[in-house]
This record gives C-alpha cells, sequence and structure tokens, in this order.
C-alpha cells in the first residue's frame, strides 16, 4: 500500500519503514557540514594525487528531523539519483546567474527525474519537498570525491547574487557551521 506524496507521485516505499530502520538498514552517519545521514558505498582506484576515480554515496534526508542538504557547489559534475519515499526538491544557482528547481523523485510524467546531473560549479542543496517525511537518495562522481571539494554556501553572499531565490537559499544554509572541511580531513569524505 503506499500514500500520495507530494507534486503528485506516489511514495515508493513501505507503510511501515522509518527512518531509524533505514539508517540502521544502511549503515548511515550524520554528514559533516551539508547534512542528512550518508555513507559512502564506493571509491574507485585511486588516481595519481590520492583522488579517486570515482565515488558514491547513499543519502537519507528527513523532513521531520530537519534534515537537509545544505547549500554547496563542487568542481565536477554530482549524478542524483532517486531511490525511495519522497520527492527532494533541489535549488540549483548556476554561476551564469539563472535560479532552477528540479525534483527528484518517481513521477517522471509530471517531471520528476530519478536522476540529474548538477553541473560543476553550480550551487546546491536540497530537501525532502513539503507535506513529505523522508527521501532515500544517491550521488555520483567522477573523478571523485575529496572533502577539499566542498564548499559550502555563505548565506548573505548567495542571497547577494541571486535575490529572487533569497527565502530558499536562508532555508538551505546551515548557521555556525564550517564553509570548508578542516584541510586532509578524509574522515568528511562524501559523495
Amino acid at each position: 500500500m503506499s500514500g500520495h506524496a507530494p507534486h503528485g507521485g506516489e511514495r515508493m516505499r513501505s507503510p511501515n519503514i522509518t527512518v531509524r530502520e533505514l539508517a540502521a538498514h544502511y549503515g548511515l552517519d550524520p554528514m559533516p557540514l551539508e547534512g542528512g545521514l550518508f555513507r559512502r558505498t564506493w571509491a574507485g582506484p585511486e588516481l595519481p594525487g590520492g583522488r579517486p576515480a570515482g565515488s558514491a554515496i547513499i543519502v537519507l534526508l528527513s523532513a521531520p528531523d530537519e534534515q537537509f542538504s545544505a547549500m554547496h557547489r563542487l568542481p565536477g559534475d554530482e549524478v542524483w539519483h532517486f531511490y525511495l519515499g519522497d520527492p527532494v526538491e533541489l535549488l540549483l544557482l548556476d554561476p551564469d546567474g539563472g535560479i532552477r528547481t528540479v525534483v527528484l523523485g518517481q513521477d517522471v510524467l509530471a517531471g520528476q527525474h530519478v536522476q540529474f546531473t548538477v553541473p560543476g560549479g553550480t550551487w546546491m542543496g536540497g530537501r525532502v519537498a513539503d507535506g513529505g517525511e523522508w527521501s532515500l537518495f544517491g550521488c555520483t562522481m567522477a573523478p571523485g570525491f575529496t572533502s577539499d571539494d566542498y564548499e559550502g554556501g555563505d548565506a548573505d553572499a548567495l542571497c547577494a547574487r541571486y535575490p529572487e531565490a533569497a527565502a530558499r537559499i536562508r532555508r538551505l544554509v546551515r548557521t555556525g557551521v564550517p564553509l570548508r572541511h578542516p584541510a586532509g580531513s578524509e574522515g568528511a569524505v562524501t559523495p
């Protein structure tokens, strides 16, 4: 049995599964700086310079727990894959000043995406769509992610550059959290 989800899609989950059960099943831990729960599921062979050839993570966001993917950008493309739960709304702020919203979810005929590539250099942040409870998705990069890649978004700077999206930006920025991982902190490895 499935319930009706935001944006016209059907939820892709058992009515009895909980965030705690999913987190335990996948061995998820809090994601430093960005937010949500995650686990790195794959890293390709190491390239010269120490970067993996590719990397993949699984991520769980929970609306009741105020978990979201904070505004950030990466130097390379990142592919987002929707798996289960409620849709995820991604706010994308393009380097040329463009503002887009992409919804990850299973209702592809209503414009949702089961997979979407965010171009390198694009500011991105995401949360469970309004009315939803949780979302399980993955992110993949090639070449792979290192903690030095992550640049968190400063609310004031982003709102000045993209004033039309200021309210949405502020909902996707964590106050009091560093914008970068400490140098050499591979414990903060994400995508």
